[in-house]
């Protein structure tokens, strides 16, 4: 018979794995806003005296934002940022507009008048940070809006493959914006929300697949242009 676990073990694991999510919201926090930076080597102590923690749920949190596609681990060297190469990113944005494709013709077919304000208050905010020019706070709700979509559609296993895909591309399409990228990405927002509340699974479905592939044509685009000035500045 296994032996039963005591009260005081079992707050002890609850209390660790507590901390360890935490610590895992706070070091993606810093990823994803760009405090730590694509390609940074993260270390344990550091981290644990900058957040107050021992290096127990660190260690943790960095397995944990391995699985996500945050970070990776180099055997003998330790755990740095991810460093997404552009051609990866580009097979990345393919992938995430097949998924998209689906994601609004469903929400078409499923979603609620209650559910529409709440996705149009989002573009709404999105349209302000533009006007704010203030990317942080555009980039921060353009993933709540994104997300907001996948759970709308209710499919776990495709979120949680969209959202590794998501974290993935994070840090390299945040490095893009621009005021004049910003309100493209928020006016073809405001068509998808449109799409999908007017109830049409085709208009919706292309919308959301056209937004990705110009996401993936304006990435490209950046760094065929960031290649040709460096260039002609060897």
């Amino acid at each position: 018979m296994a032996k039963p676990i005591s009260s005081h073990t079992a707050i002890a694991h609850l209390q660790l794995n507590s901390l360890t999510n935490l610590v895992q919201a706070e070091i993606e926090r810093m990823i994803l806003e760009g405090t730590l930076q694509s390609g940074e080597k993260l270390t344990e102590a550091t981290l644990a005296e900058q957040l107050g923690v021992s290096r127990g749920p660190v260690r943790e949190a960095f397995r944990m934002l391995e699985e996500s596609g945050l970070v990776r681990t180099i055997k003998n060297r330790g755990v740095f940022v991810r460093d997404v190469a552009v051609e990866e990113a580009l097979e990345i944005f393919e992938v995430r507009a097949v998924m998209d494709l689906y994601v609004g013709r469903k929400l078409a077919e499923t979603i609620t008048p209650t559910q529409v304000k709440e996705l149009r208050q989002l573009v709404d905010a999105m349209d302000q940070a533009v006007k704010g020019d203030n990317a942080g706070d555009y980039h921060r709700v353009n993933l709540k809006f994104h997300d907001r979509l996948l759970e709308l559609a209710d499919n776990a296993k495709l979120t949680a493959t969209y959202r590794k895909l998501v974290n993935e591309l994070s840090l390299f399409r945040r490095q893009n914006l621009t005021a004049e990228s910003m309100a493209v990405f928020t006016r073809e927002h405001k068509q998808i929300v449109k799409a999908i509340a007017a109830g049409d699974p085709e208009a919706a479905g292309q919308a959301m697949f056209q937004h990705v592939m110009n996401s993936r044509e304006r990435t490209l685009e950046y760094y065929r242009g960031k290649n040709a000035v460096a260039a002609a500045a060897a």
